[in-house]
């Protein structure tokens, strides 16, 4: 299904030695079992983890970087100061009262901020996957940032919101209206595309899939 040096082509930055038997396991495990489905995940992998190297999201953001990021957060230069360079502060507001998560004071947005392979967030998210994996994630919510339980997650994330079949496009269909639909679902939005994108050409040639973009 997918070998160490397919995995290095793919992500030069990851450790392919690690990954790889936590990468199968999720693979058997959640049906992402043909070149076109490992080669959509691992591309929005890559982008989302930093080629798995990143499994905790980074809110280390600036006064103008809170701006652009939350615009109805922090409408002002005045309101964004107040927590730039702050990412416990960051998590607690930018997160407060969403996703599952209570007011700022909860402290429930840093203790559920972005983890694992898809940067899994808000106490809701975390409380869905612990329930689908038998795992205590509230109390535990770190272990989303070791590879097995982050492989695991994002597997599950996958097959649950229905991206196996959306990676499974026939010849002559539009798959890049398809992987964009993955891309909004993982993401929220469209961020990162062209490098997702970028990603997806790699793994599909590394695996040696037929898929093109059309």
């Amino acid at each position: 299904m997918l070998t160490i040096p397919q995995l290095s082509a793919m992500m030069p930055r990851a450790n392919a030695l690690i990954w790889m038997p936590c990468l199968l396991h999720a693979f058997e495990r959640f049906e992402i079992n043909s070149p076109a489905r490992i080669a959509a995940f691992l591309a929005q992998a890559a982008h989302e983890s930093a080629e798995l190297t990143r499994l905790t999201e980074n809110l280390n953001y600036s006064a103008a970087g809170l701006m652009k990021t939350w615009p109805k957060r922090f409408p002002t230069q005045a309101i964004a100061d107040q927590c730039a360079r702050q990412p416990e502060k960051i998590a607690n507001v930018v997160y407060a009262n969403r996703i599952g998560n209570g007011p700022p004071e909860s402290g429930d947005g840093w203790r559920y901020r972005g983890r694992g392979i898809f940067q899994l967030t808000g106490k809701g998210n975390y409380q869905e996957t612990a329930e689908a994996l038998s795992i205590d994630l509230l109390a535990a919510p770190e272990k989303l940032e070791e590879p097995s339980m982050a492989a695991r997650s994002a597997g599950w994330f996958w097959k649950s919101r229905g991206l196996n079949t959306l990676a499974d496009c026939a010849p002559g269909e539009d798959d890049i209206a398809d992987f964009v639909r993955i891309t909004q679902i993982i993401n929220g939005g469209r961020t990162g595309l062209a490098e997702r994108v970028a990603y997806w050409e790699k793994a599909k040639g590394a695996l040696g899939t037929s898929t093109t973009i059309h």
